[in-house]
């Protein structure tokens, strides 16, 4: 029976013309042959919609005026007809076997599958790490119940997630508030409506470039500033959802993420002047995020011990220094070779 469950590719592209191609071919080219492939187009103006009518009826073609990534989403989940969806970012790829992989993993009551994404640069070239680290485990179960431990769970991106049809209808359509971080929308809400099941080995290519929404290609205040409106939103929702649920949340939820806490730190020390939370001051976030780490991180002693450092170096530092910190932490192909070999030294010691 598993082998005959349909999944629908979703390709979501706004002016991705240089890696539109070789995102659909990497949807076509799956080992698992029972597929629809939807490619909804948000109004490029660039060439795209040239690429997407050369691939005839291989693909779904959905055209339409640009609406951000949300839009995008629900025109393609409107439009298919998979028992299991996997939405796509064009600049992203999938690895030949993933979707063969996914539905293998698959079992009744599942919400999502997720696995990890390969980190390569724009010509596809690995640039030697993984979304999310190897050094973390992807979350499995019942993640609902992390989420409101820590209020966050180890997952990946937009392109490393695979739903259920029965668990997206009941979050769909992603409201216009998260027009442009629909993943995170979808990563918070489906974990109330089924398991998560998770592959450890990487199944796709997360693309690094200069018009990533998301990605890191540099430190930036006003970057971080980004994160940390956005995190601000996710939280509002994870209350909403465990409202619905009927389910308790703990007094101090908000301070238990370590990403979070990491983003503030981050926004408030590079452009304090525009940090969104008024009330954070550095010593605050240092004892937060120490507790955090110490109380309710997976983290061995060691790693913790690492990850105290830094809260002390980006939190105290001058700002450079801090800077510094935060793009060996954020931006790991911006770190030079010789801090990789250390961390590598400091690693092998103290396992």
């Amino acid at each position: 029976m598993r082998n005959q469950l349909l999944v629908s590719i979703i390709i979501n592209n706004y002016n991705y013309d240089r890696f539109l191609a070789e995102s659909i071919n990497s949807a076509i080219n799956q080992t698992y042959p029972h597929t629809e492939i939807i490619v909804v187009d948000d109004g490029s103006t660039d060439n795209s919609r040239d690429i997407i009518a050369g691939y005839g009826d291989r693909i779904i073609p959905i055209f339409q005026e640009n609406g951000k990534q949300a839009a995008a989403l629900n025109s393609g989940f409107g439009s298919s007809h998979g028992d299991i969806i996997l939405f796509l970012d064009s600049d992203d790829c999938l690895l030949p076997n993933a979707v063969e992989q996914v539905v293998k993993a698959w079992k009744p009551g599942v919400g999502k599958v997720h696995y990890r994404l390969k980190v390569v640069d724009t010509e596809k070239q690995p640039l030697g790490y993984y979304i999310p680290t190897t050094e973390a485990k992807l979350s499995s179960g019942e993640v609902w119940r992390h989420l409101l431990e820590t209020s966050g769970y180890t997952s990946t991106p937009m392109s490393g997630n695979a739903y259920s049809r029965t668990v997206l209808t009941n979050v769909f359509p992603i409201p216009d508030d998260y027009k442009t971080t629909a993943d995170d929308y979808l990563m918070i809400s489906t974990p109330f409506y089924g398991q998560v099941v998770s592959i450890e080995e990487a199944l796709g290519l997360y693309r690094i470039h200069n018009s990533n929404q998301w990605a890191l290609t540099s430190v930036s205040g006003s970057r971080f500033r980004r994160f940390v409106q956005h995190d601000l939103q996710n939280f509002s929702l994870l209350l909403q959802r465990a409202k619905e649920f009927g389910l308790e949340v703990p007094n101090d939820l908000e301070k238990r993420s370590l990403g979070r806490l990491w983003s503030r730190l981050a926004s408030l020390r590079l452009e304090p002047q525009a940090h969104p939370v008024s009330s954070d001051n550095s010593l605050q976030l240092i004892y937060w995020g120490f507790w955090s780490l110490w109380k309710y991180s997976d983290f061995n002693w060691q790693k913790r011990c690492i990850y105290s450092i830094f809260f002390l170096w980006v939190g105290l530092m001058p700002v450079p220094l801090a800077k510094l910190g935060f793009t060996w932490l954020y931006a790991p192909h911006l770190r030079p070779r010789t801090i990789d070999r250390i961390l590598i030294k400091i690693r092998a010691l103290v396992k």
